[in-house]
């Protein structure tokens, strides 16, 4: 009996051995490439705005004391709600006109901040922010929503998120954990291992002439994967990349309605819609026909701003206009 054992031992460990070789040999010749692209980043042209002139510009800092530029675009008119805005990668919080104008003409204020080294905000030492939402940039909007809070004209049913990319991934992290944010609207949104693991299976097949590579990996390993080089990644470059995968579902009850391009190369549909199924309800979800990564606006146009304002006004809006804030008497900024 215990020769049984021995042999049947020796059968696992023969099979074994080659199975962990072939895993050293991923991980070594292949993973790096991966992880390089991982770094790179965006080439598209990030749009950067021109000073509001009604707006009222802002610095607030973070709780390690890093300093945070910003705008708050009081509504043309009685306020029904107001509106934090995350921006998308590497743009200024002026950005925010051309998504939020129609919305602050139609009762909203407006708050739009940039994360630490973006627009300008200050950098923090040490840390190059890339495409992916650190722990740093959730941070950043725990001083923005800090903030709002603390205003004088606060709002005290709390407000509404809309964030584009990055931006609106970020602050989805936020509403997760805080219920002062009552509904979210997130345009071109996306986490890590939703798009990482599909892009690793697919560099993989690139980097590789050996179909038995890919017929042979099953999905679970690049996970894996991808949680092992993100686990490197963070050593190296002194941050932590959250998973909204693990807390997106956090959201529900309170509405999300998320908007995604169907031509978008960055963040495939599949992959937004991956993310999706893993929130809670009530959730909307619109595919854009046509629109690129962050172009939804410009491809549907007025239906975008149609959809947009009828989310808040539904979800947010005040029933009845507080009448000890009078309306501002400014024009269109």
């Amino acid at each position: 009996m215990i020769w049984l054992w021995v042999g049947l031992a020796l059968l696992v460990l023969a099979a074994l051995v080659p199975v962990y070789l072939f895993h050293l040999h991923i991980f070594r010749k292949y993973l790096p490439f991966l992880y390089r692209i991982f770094q790179e980043k965006p080439l598209f042209i990030v749009p950067q705005g021109q000073p509001i002139p009604n707006a009222e510009e802002v610095v607030l800092a973070t709780t390690n004391n890093v300093k945070l530029h910003g705008c708050y675009w009081k509504a043309q008119g009685p306020r029904k709600g107001t509106i934090l805005f995350g921006l998308e990668y590497g743009s200024n919080c002026w950005s925010c006109q051309p998504y939020c104008d129609f919305l602050r003409e139609n009762g909203y204020d407006i708050f739009a901040f940039e994360t630490r080294g973006q627009g300008t905000s200050v950098a923090q030492e040490g840390y190059d922010p890339l495409q992916w939402v650190t722990t740093f940039e959730v941070d950043d909007f725990r001083a923005a929503l800090a903030y709002l809070k603390e205003r004088a004209d606060a709002d005290p049913r709390g407000i509404g998120f809309f964030g584009l990319s990055k931006g609106g991934s970020a602050g989805l992290f936020l509403a997760a954990e805080d219920r002062y944010i009552r509904c979210c609207a997130v345009d071109g949104i996306f986490s890590t291992y939703t798009t990482m693991v599909p892009y690793m299976m697919k560099w993989v097949a690139i980097f590789t002439n050996r179909r038995i590579i890919i017929d042979c990996l099953p999905k679970w390993y690049f996970r894996y994967a991808a949680f092992r080089g993100l686990q490197n990644l963070e050593r190296e470059r002194h941050c932590v990349f959250p998973s909204l995968e693990r807390v997106i579902r956090r959201v529900a009850p309170r509405p999300l309605f998320m908007i995604h391009g169907s031509a978008d190369n960055y963040i495939k549909p599949e992959m937004a819609q991956a993310l999706f199924r893993m929130a809670g309800t009530p959730k909307e979800f619109w595919l854009v026909d046509g629109a690129k990564h962050n172009q939804s606006i410009i491809q549907a146009g007025d239906e975008y701003k149609k959809r947009l304002l009828a989310f808040f006004d539904k979800h947010l809006a005040e029933k009845k206009i507080d009448p000890a804030r009078p309306a501002l008497a400014v024009g269109r900024g």
